[in-house]
């Protein structure tokens, strides 16, 4: 997205509806335009999003085999593919064409070649099964209508003791997403439920100045 799943950051901010926007890979109509990316990439993102942060808590090292889920412009992509470095693997998916062909100019422009752009479906997230150490999915949780097919989807793709992160706006915290009243903002409670109903548990929970962070793994 990303899409699906960083990820863009102001998932739910302009988004398209009606039943001719229904997206692949089990979400709605809610998904980012791309001719809007330029709203992904503020000057202080870096300062409130704590990408090093979410990196470390889930886990993410040297040589580590990576998802970025609805990954939109590739913000998030390009800070994983320096994380994991050149032995490593990133795969930036999304559902829209758009989003992919971006991620690969910015991966040409920034000389990375640790990074695969893989384009999801409705029945697939097109990640390779249980090959990966950590998926992430940044503001994409909004966007997906069937939330517990969606986690059971893109853990499939996780080796033993792979993790998933999970990142949404906080309903209570403001900031520069989509306003709650939109019904943009999931509630982390809601997150963890549909996790156990996919046979995933909580390992971490992290607060962000706007964001929480939902660590998920495969119940025993």
């Amino acid at each position: 997205m990303r899409t699906v799943l960083l990820v863009a950051v102001f998932v739910g901010m302009g988004l398209q509806t009606g039943s001719d926007a229904q997206s692949v890979d089990g979400r709605s109509g809610r998904l980012f335009p791309p001719h809007d990316l330029g709203l992904l990439e503020g000057p202080d993102r870096e300062a409130w999003q704590k990408p090093d942060e979410i990196m470390d808590v889930l886990g993410i090292a040297d040589g580590a085999a990576v998802a970025d889920i609805g990954a939109g412009a590739g913000w998030f992509t390009i800070r994983l593919a320096r994380r994991v470095g050149p032995s490593g693997a990133v795969y930036a998916q999304d559902v829209q064409p758009q989003m992919l062909a971006a991620i690969r100019r910015r991966v040409a422009r920034e000389g990375l070649r640790n990074v695969e752009t893989r384009l999801g479906s409705r029945s697939s997230s097109n990640l390779p099964a249980r090959s990966l150490d950590a998926v992430l999915a940044v503001d994409v949780y909004p966007e997906v209508d069937d939330r517990v097919a969606f986690l059971r989807n893109i853990a499939e793709a996780l080796k033993p003791g792979g993790r998933v992160g999970i990142v949404n706006y906080n309903p209570g915290r403001g900031g520069p997403g989509p306003a709650p009243s939109e019904g943009a903002r999931v509630d982390s409670e809601s997150v963890e439920k549909d996790a156990l109903s996919a046979g995933l548990r909580v390992l971490a929970r992290q607060n962000l100045p706007y964001q929480y962070l939902l660590v998920l793994g495969r119940q025993p």
